[in-house]
């Protein structure tokens, strides 16, 4: 049996009709930049995270580069994020001359560890980024928590402020394999923060037909300052009182939006129902005992994501934009499913502080345990809407199977 990683023909099948109407419709306007589908788009985004403003961009990269720019960050500021994420979470901050300072994550939601901010923290920081990795909200909560920690409070959204020295650190969520997860008090990854990033790369779970991507805030000011600077910081045209970039998003990308967004939370919501039966197989199959372990041992050699955390009692609307596990023997496996004709990816092999362009911040591998483990034993599995169940069976069998063997 062949299980793809993921399959977007079958998407496509599935919406024809209206997306060859979209693509149409824009071929004869002849209007491929901005106009009135991206702004029907923005509209359309906006109601559905409950934000303030919403505004197109060239791809989740540049929502974060665009994030950056706005709350002013500068050379030498420093900027910290969690060391495993996908390269342009810290990419962004070294394209602008700032300096990016990891932090493990949290060994079961892959996502930043609180805890590691405060001992992170020091006068030139200026931002935080916290990542909702694989499609499941970071822990806000915990990373709030932190300010009041560090004598922080919250003066605008997101923006927290040292009274006593004036120091200011702005909150930017990379929210790029997230549209639609919730926090467990029920508001959306992404609108929390300051600004929120997402990306319509089309694998995500609300997918263009190329590079896109969304910057949100609640912020009047940032919310003017972002669309002024998503056109070169031309606002009327040619008069530039700030220096922005050419971060639009195409009117093609935002009609095929347009049409996908309606059916997000249903994809969403079958994604949840194949992670929940993947949890299943694996308990019946003896391939582990219960979510959010983190160690192997005999009853465990896959070890399950778990949506939730140590800070609330809440659950939070994980997305699986990605199912990752952690096993052991990762590329045996990886060749064995091959073989088997299951599509996987690893997500991600070498975290930040091990990247070879980042030698120079003379980061201490020891520090990151979680990442590291995560990096040598994390796989993901296909989880897009359309698989049956027969496919998922197949590929945990697929995995049995090498267990056994190995």
């Amino acid at each position: 049996m062949k299980v793809p990683l993921l399959d977007l023909k079958m998407q496509y099948a599935a919406l024809k009709k209206e997306l060859d109407e979209a693509l149409i419709r824009v071929a004869e306007s002849q209007y491929f930049i901005l106009g009135p589908e991206v702004d029907k788009l923005e509209k359309s985004l906006a109601a559905y995270l409950n934000v303030k403003y919403a505004i197109g961009v060239s791809s989740g990269t540049d929502a974060l580069l665009l994030a950056l720019m706005a709350i002013g960050t500068k050379p030498d500021d420093e900027v910290i994020v969690p060391t495993f994420s996908f390269f342009a979470t810290a990419g962004v901050v070294a394209r602008l001359n700032a300096v990016p300072v990891f932090i493990d994550i949290d060994p079961v939601t892959f996502n930043a560890d609180p805890a590691d901010i405060e001992r992170k923290v020091t006068p030139r920081t200026k931002a935080i980024i916290p990542v909702h990795l694989y499609g499941q909200s970071a822990d806000m909560e915990g990373i709030n928590s932190q300010f009041s920690i560090l004598n922080f409070e919250l003066e605008r959204p997101g923006q927290y402020v040292n009274k006593k020295t004036g120091q200011r650190i702005c909150v930017i969520e990379d929210g790029a394999q997230a549209i639609g997860a919730q926090y467990s008090d029920g508001r959306k990854a992404g609108t929390i923060g300051a600004v929120g990033c997402y990306s319509f790369f089309p694998s995500k779970n609300l997918g263009g037909f190329g590079d896109g991507g969304l910057v949100v805030t609640n912020d009047d000011e940032l919310g003017e300052l972002l669309r002024i600077m998503r056109v070169h910081g031309g606002k009327p045209k040619y008069y530039h009182r700030v220096i922005g970039g050419n971060f639009r998003l195409d009117a093609l990308q935002a009609a095929v939006l347009s049409v996908k967004l309606p059916h997000l939370d249903a994809w969403s919501e079958k994604r949840r129902e194949n992670a929940s039966l993947y949890t299943k197989l694996f308990v019946d199959r003896g391939l582990a005992e219960e979510e959010g372990r983190v160690s192997f041992d005999a009853n465990n050699s896959v070890l399950l994501p778990k949506p939730v955390y140590k800070s609330t009692a809440l659950r939070n609307y994980h997305i699986y934009n990605q199912y990752v596990v952690r096993v052991e023997h990762r590329d045996e496996l990886r060749k064995h499913l091959s073989e088997k004709e299951v599509g996987t990816e690893i997500y991600y092999p070498v975290p930040f502080h091990r990247q070879e362009c980042f030698a120079g911040l003379h980061s201490n591998d020891a520090d990151f345990p979680a990442s590291n483990f995560a990096a040598g034993h994390s796989i993901a599995l296909p989880i897009y809407p359309e698989l049956t169940r027969g496919q998922i069976a197949y590929v945990v069998d697929s995995i049995a199977e090498f267990v056994r063997r190995a």
